[in-house]
């Protein structure tokens, strides 16, 4: 009886993302340089995975609604109804919005509303497109850089001292009110706004051009968001963020959990993405799509934040786990020389996403780029053809 199933997920290609990375790992040519942004392996009403099955291939989704216990587990099953996570490829080239997820109970009061007033479910200006959280955790595969949460309180007034055009703004954050002093700002008329960032970004770029700065600094960002040229006026405000926000660093494997209400962005480099199975993205900026100031504002929580960048807790001399404060999912990494065979017994529907290396599962050989899903309570055995480095999604 067939235990793994091979899993074609689907490439998304938003204007950030970059050209070459994911082509490169799913053996794919780019000739049209077409931006390969994520790649999505799940069961989202958007994009669900292709599943090869006994009998041909199937939707994810429809796969694992066909038989709630065999692939879920019965539990699982019992709480959730369907697959609770998405898991992503992601290659950052270009900086994404100034964003918050909301808690899944004000998803669900946002997604009501939103059905009431009538607005579809692909408009523009819809905010919420289902009635989950989106609690995420990702795992770099580079040196992976991203706004993280308010700078501390000590900190962000240091900042705003620190450049004359933001005097105006000491007053509104008053040592410690985060709230009043984002509010205020992305209150501003639009001329009250660039009075501000003109100058600002004129520093930047001078600033980069002189290599008087690196990608620790938020001059760096606010720099290569407009490529070195400032805008006369109408100047995105969500570039403020940028500076009172933590830049942080992430290196090849370490990871970043965030919760509902942290605001965010993901800068540069290329991650694996694990989330609950949500596409609720409410934006304050960097992004021509939309966005609404006000209820983001709702969503945010103001308060400092003090990066803990995951190292990941070893649970043998093969896998490592990611911690995560959440039901929905979990992430570990396997890391497999050539020769080791590696038994996994399965509790949910397990994904298997080969990284690195060529491994034999259930029959099927499976490179780079390539996933392999088990449905909950099997054993399965990978044996690595050569040095292997795989991410493995589950459910707690």
């Amino acid at each position: 009886m067939q235990k793994a199933y091979k899993l074609h997920g689907v490439n998304r290609h938003y204007d950030w993302g970059g050209f070459d990375f994911i082509p490169t790992l799913m053996n794919i040519e780019n000739t049209a340089k077409i931006p390969f942004a994520e790649y999505w392996m799940g069961a989202h009403a958007s994009a669900p995975a292709m599943i090869d099955t006994n009998k041909g291939q199937q939707q994810l989704d429809v796969l694992i609604q066909s038989n709630l216990n065999t692939f879920l587990g019965t539990t699982i099953a019992n709480n959730f109804g369907a697959l609770p996570y998405l898991f992503k490829i992601l290659d950052v080239a270009k900086m994404l919005s100034i964003q918050v997820h909301p808690s899944k109970e004000n998803a669900i009061i946002g997604y009501e509303l939103e059905e009431k007033a009538g607005i579809s479910i692909d408009a523009n200006n819809r905010n919420y497109k289902d009635k989950n959280h989106k609690p995420e955790v990702m795992v770099a595969l580079s040196d992976f850089w991203l706004l993280h949460g308010f700078l501390a309180p000590e900190l962000l007034e240091a900042r705003l001292n620190e450049f004359n055009y933001f005097y105006p703004l000491i007053e509104q954050f008053n040592g410690s009110d985060y709230k009043r002093l984002y509010s205020y700002f992305m209150h501003l008329s639009k001329d009250n706004a660039d009075a501000i960032l003109k100058p600002l970004l004129t520093d930047a770029v001078e600033s980069v051009k002189l290599g008087k700065v690196d990608k620790s600094h938020p001059h760096w960002w606010a720099n290569k968001y407009y490529n070195g040229v400032v805008p006369n006026e109408n100047i995105d405000k969500g570039i403020f963020s940028i500076y009172i926000l933590n830049i942080v660093k992430v290196k090849t494997y370490q990871g970043v959990f965030q919760g509902a209400g942290l605001l965010h962005a993901y800068l540069e480099g290329q991650n694996i993405e694990l989330m609950a199975n949500s596409d609720n993205v409410l934006r304050g900026g960097l992004t021509p799509k939309h966005i609404d100031i006000d209820e983001l504002i709702k969503h945010v929580q103001f308060v400092p934040t003090y990066p803990n960048v995951l190292n990941g807790e070893v649970l043998n001399s093969n896998e490592t786990i990611y911690p995560c404060p959440v039901a929905d999912f979990g992430l570990s990494k396997i890391g497999l020389n050539g020769g080791d065979r590696y038994t996994i017994n399965t509790h949910s529907l397990v994904m298997l996403l080969v990284m690195e290396g060529e491994v034999f599962i259930d029959g099927n050989i499976y490179k780079a780029g390539e996933v392999a899903m088990v449905g909950a309570l099997e054993q399965i055995v990978i044996e690595a053809h050569s040095n292997s480095i795989l991410f493995k999604s589950f459910v707690p």
